[in-house]
C-alpha cells in the first residue's frame, strides 16, 4: 500500500458503490427488467452502474422511444424503493460519515430522492444536507451537471472539490466536472481515478486548520 494525501474544500458523494451497497438490488431488478425485454442480464448489468435508469435502457435499447425508457424507469425505481433487502454500508461507511459531519460535503447520486432515502436509510447512514438527486438534474452521468450542481450548492469551484464514485460513468461526470476522483471499490480500479481504495476504511479525514479537508489515503 502506498499513502496519497489528497487537500480539497469540499466531497461531493456518489451512493450507490460508494457509501451503500445496494449490488444485491439492483441486480435483483435489472435480471428481470434484461430478461422482460430478451436481453442478456449479464451483458445488461455491465452498463447499469452509475447512470439513471432511463440512461442505461437507451445504452441497451436503443432504438426504443425514450418515452417508454422514463416510463419503465418510474416503475424501477418504485422497484428499487420498495427492495432494501442486503442493503449495507460499505465498509468505513459509518465512520467516514461521522468524520465529514461538519464538514462541506454533498451527496450526488443517480437515485431520486424517494431511493437514496430508502438506501440511506437502510444502510443506517446520515443523510447529507445538500444532495443532488435525480430530479434535480436534466441529464444523467456520465454528464458532470449533478456533481456541478453540487459544488455551486455548496459554494465552491470545481478544482476546490473532491468526488467519491465507483463507476465508470460516474468517475466521467467527475473528470467532465474538472474534478479530482477518489475510486471506491471493484469497478473503480481499472479506471484510474486520482486514488483508488477498497473501500472507506482507507481513508482518514483531517480537518486542517485553514479550513480544507485533508485526505489521507491508503491506496489499494
Amino acid at each position: 500500500m502506498s499513502a496519497t494525501v489528497l487537500t480539497a474544500s469540499a466531497l461531493l458523494l456518489d451512493m450507490d458503490g460508494t457509501l451503500v451497497n445496494s449490488d444485491a438490488v439492483v441486480e435483483r431488478c435489472w435480471r428481470r427488467w434484461a430478461l422482460k425485454h430478451g436481453l442478456d442480464p449479464e451483458a445488461a448489468l455491465k452498463v447499469v452502474h452509475g447512470r439513471q435508469g432511463y440512461a442505461t435502457m437507451a445504452v441497451l435499447l436503443p432504438d426504443r422511444p425514450v418515452e417508454e425508457n422514463h416510463a419503465d424507469n418510474r416503475v424501477m425505481l418504485a422497484e428499487e424503493t420498495a427492495d432494501v433487502d442486503g442493503v449495507v454500508p460499505i465498509g468505513g461507511a459509518p465512520a467516514f460519515m461521522a468524520a465529514i459531519a461538519g464538514l462541506p460535503h454533498a451527496l450526488v447520486t443517480s437515485a431520486d430522492s424517494a431511493l437514496a432515502t430508502a438506501r440511506m436509510g437502510a444502510a443506517a447512514l446520515p443523510m447529507p444536507a445538500v444532495r443532488v438527486t435525480a430530479e434535480q438534474v436534466g441529464a444523467s452521468k456520465p454528464d458532470p451537471e449533478g456533481f456541478l450542481k453540487g459544488a455551486a450548492e455548496l459554494g465552491f469551484g470545481a478544482a476546490d472539490c473532491i468526488v467519491f464514485e465507483d463507476s465508470e460513468a460516474g468517475i466521467a461526470a467527475g473528470r467532465a466536472a474538472g474534478m479530482r476522483v477518489v475510486g471506491v471499490g471493484p469497478r473503480a480500479a481499472a479506471l484510474a481515478p486520482d486514488a483508488h481504495v477498497e473501500d472507506l476504511t482507507q481513508i482518514r479525514v483531517e480537518a486542517a486548520g485553514d479550513g480544507t479537508i485533508r485526505l489521507h489515503i491508503d491506496e489499494a
